[in-house]
């Protein structure tokens, strides 16, 4: 039994580590696009992942699969759950590192574990430990000091946080019934037509820089919506393969590397009261993982 699960875990691993990698760098890919409005980063996001799902799905020959899964509303329910909280979590992601809110962004996937234990207490019945109890206590402090810090609440991580963790829910609940590649078509399929009035109403407000701003930038806004694929598949496979526990886990490669970035390249400040609230919330996620491993430990002997 453990052999056959082994190459499961492993697998599910590399594909959650490489997305979660992915997804750090962005800071630097949306940064480099500033001469495009957030919006307009939004909407090419949003077309040319399509286009990468759709060639993707013609490659596996999968569009059957595609329509059957259109067919069973139960499975299609959760693929749109998952597409009004991908598009809310890119929305909120692309304008806040546009406006320079990087570190915010961080602390949004930094929190992430903790929604995720609560989204399991909530829909799927399970009991927190003492050591998770207090994991999402220090977490709470950490909420409080950063409202003082910033002067509101951080809306930004918490809508980032939530909205993830709730994406990766709904993945995890599709299971194994429908393809990493055939949840992101669809869930592309759904964004298209949202797309496509955002960017008609980028175009009447203020233009559109696709096409106008020379080879590179438009090739930069062609790229981020070809990267945006590859993640979001990786996760889908990682979702399918890990449970939600572990998928909580491995998370944090994305905002370390964000924090880094933000801090040391994109040079946002710290002060620091902002110090304190951060310090807080990487203490609950040592005793939140040390938790997870010392059971894991436990179910292991």
């Amino acid at each position: 039994m453990h052999s056959s699960k082994t190459p499961g875990l492993a697998r599910g691993f590399s594909f959650g580590v490489s997305a979660y990698f992915l997804w750090g760098s962005f800071p630097l890919i949306i940064t480099m696009l500033s001469f495009a409005s957030p919006w307009e980063v939004l909407v090419w996001r949003m077309v040319f992942g399509f286009f990468v799902a759709a060639l993707l799905t013609t490659f596996t020959k999968s569009w059957p699969e595609i329509r059957s899964v259109v067919t069973q509303p139960k499975l299609l329910g959760w693929v749109v759950l998952a597409t009004v909280f991908i598009f809310i979590n890119w929305t909120v992601y692309v304008i806040a590192v546009a406006e320079h809110h990087t570190i915010e962004t961080a602390l949004g996937y930094f929190i992430n574990p903790l929604v995720t234990i609560v989204l399991a207490v909530l829909f799927l019945g399970e009991k927190l430990t003492r050591p998770q109890w207090l994991a999402v206590a220090v977490g709470l402090a950490a909420v409080l000091v950063l409202t003082f810090d910033y002067g509101r609440p951080p809306f930004i991580a918490i809508i980032l946080a939530f909205s993830f963790a709730t994406y990766g829910f709904a993945k995890n609940k599709l299971g194994g019934k429908v393809t990493a590649i055939n949840s992101f078509a669809l869930e592309s399929g759904l964004l298209l037509p949202v797309a496509l009035t955002i960017g008609v109403a980028v175009f009447n407000i203020q233009g559109l820089q696709f096409g106008s701003i020379g080879f590179w930038g438009t090739l930069g806004l062609m790229f981020f919506g070809l990267m945006t694929a590859v993640p979001l598949i990786f996760f889908g496979e990682a979702a399918k393969l890990l449970p939600l526990s572990y998928i909580g886990f491995i998370q944090y490669v994305t905002p370390v590397m964000q924090f880094l970035i933000a801090l040391l390249i994109l040079r946002e400040p710290m002060p620091p009261a902002r110090w304190i609230g951060f310090v807080l919330v990487w203490i609950s996620l040592i005793i939140l993982s040390s938790d997870a491993l010392r059971r894991g430990q436990k179910r292991a002997a």
